[in-house]
């Protein structure tokens, strides 16, 4: 009983440490330190940190870091290439400052769906949404609440085929690919879409009607971020051009997901590497061949308009080591939890959760740690590092298709991941200059309520249905 509630006092530490912006990097073996402590194995507190913490560290490395690679890599890449902002200025000049909101929402969802980081994607649009709502008298906190809605949801989690990251996590806890239930996939980010654009017109029209409009703001306070961390935008770039490399992520995605790689006979494969599962790999090697694919088009065809490639492959490439090391010390402090003699009660209890139907207890564990670690990769990965094949098991023997496991697990990690200590959330306020208090209202209604919404209705389908 002590060992579980060491568990519960790190886990509170390592959520309010976080809050107050102290690195993952050093607060995940710390408090997984403390709670070995706490639990009475000091003897094993050396071993465990050495066999247990940085195993499971390296082997979410082995797992996912070329992903990570590639992805910061082609963000940087559409940013610097002027294509990032060519796509938001063709979106903006079709729709205009009437649908300021729809604009900037529908912005981020294609940046994001085609592969570029909703970091970049934050610091390359709130520029262009910050005039389109001062021009349609739109108050400025809810530009966050907006790009969240466009970075952080349906395009995140729901949509089949997106490259993010929480999309890949699942694919060799249970076999399944980038596409799985894609169905179930596209009614989730037609309710997060929907629900949420309807929400945040809500909060304008009652703005309007109250007479407050864009609000007066120091905009200066908006170059608090440093400026080396933004983005290029000087250069010009077609649309029908711009296009292309994220049309180019999904659908070289897509053809080795369902034409090349189930064509293939990887039996020879066996031989020379024994311990190989392919099932449980294709899904991640079409992803980073889709990626690779993407970032060769960009490069080879903006060859000549290149001002500093170089220095645009090392920060795309620099870029990708925080987040891949944050996520792999939140994985590694999972492994140890998991390790201790209590978490076999919290286990048992996640688990105890809807006994007949896994789908629940699943999206209970999901998003409970996603909110815990404020982070849904690294919810995510806690969660399927330590209870994945103990879902599998039981879906199987429910009759639930690993496919909509899948989709319920990443769904789940988008709900309560953007609590207020969320590092995401953080950085985009700072980016906006704006504040919690003015502006996590409508975060938190677009980022989690309406998400948990979405998830509950393709657990419903689901357990009516099945997995589509």
């Amino acid at each position: 009983m002590f060992s579980t509630a060491a568990i519960v006092i790190s886990l509170l530490l390592l959520m309010y440490l976080a809050y107050r912006g102290y690195t993952v990097l050093l607060l995940a073996p710390l408090m997984a330190t403390l709670a070995v402590l706490l639990s009475g194995d000091i003897v094993m507190m050396m071993p465990i940190y050495t066999q247990t913490f940085m195993s499971a560290l390296g082997g979410y490395l082995l797992k996912f870091f070329p992903i990570f690679l590639l992805g910061a890599l082609f963000g940087q890449l559409m940013a610097d290439s002027g294509a990032a902002s060519a796509i938001a200025g063709w979106i903006t000049r079709v729709l205009g400052e009437k649908h300021a909101i729809l604009t900037v929402v529908l912005a981020c969802g294609l940046l994001t769906y085609g592969g570029v980081s909703l970091f970049v994607v934050a610091f390359a649009i709130y520029p262009i949404a910050r005039e389109l709502f001062r021009a349609a008298d739109i108050p400025k906190r809810l530009i966050p609440a907006t790009i969240a809605l466009g970075s952080f949801t349906f395009t995140m989690t729901a949509l089949p085929g997106t490259p993010a990251i929480q999309n890949a996590i699942p694919i060799p806890y249970y076999g399944t690919n980038a596409f799985a239930a894609p169905g179930l996939g596209i009614i989730a980010a037609i309710i997060m879409f929907s629900v949420g654009w309807g929400w945040l017109n809500s909060r304008a029209r009652k703005a309007k009607a109250g007479g407050e409009g864009y609000g007066v703001h120091d905009e200066m306070q908006d170059t608090s971020i440093d400026p080396e961390e933004g983005v290029e935008t000087s250069r010009e770039m077609p649309f029908w051009l711009a296009i292309v490399p994220l049309v180019l992520v999904i659908g070289v995605n897509a053809l080795f997901t369902y034409g090349i790689f189930p064509a293939m006979d990887f039996a020879y494969l066996n031989a020379e590497f024994p311990d190989l599962e392919v099932a449980n790999q294709t899904g991640l090697w079409a992803i980073i061949i889709a990626l690779i694919v993407s970032c060769a088009w960009l490069i080879l065809t903006r060859l000549r308009h290149w001002q500093d490639l170089q220095n645009t492959l090392n920060r795309g490439a620099l870029g990708s080591m925080l987040p891949i090391f944050n996520t792999a010390s939140e994985v590694g402090y999972g492994a140890v939890i998991a390790s201790l003699a209590g978490f076999a009660i919290i286990r048992d209890a996640v688990l105890g959760v809807s006994p007949g139907n896994p789908l629940i207890s699943e999206a209970v564990a999901m998003t409970t740690l996603a909110g815990i670690t404020g982070s849904s990769s690294g919810g995510l990965s806690i969660a399927l590092e330590t209870l994945g094949s103990d879902y599998l098991q039981m879906a199987q023997q429910a009759g639930i298709s690993p496919e909509l496991m899948h989709r319920v697990a990443v769904l789940a990690a988008g709900g309560f991941d953007t609590l207020p200590h969320c590092g995401a959330v953080i950085t985009l306020l700072s980016i906006c200059g704006l504040t919690h208090r003015q502006s996590y209202l409508n975060i938190a209604m677009v980022t989690i309520a309406i998400p948990m919404l979405a998830v509950i209705s393709v657990i419903t389908l689901g357990t009516l249905f099945g997995s589509f």
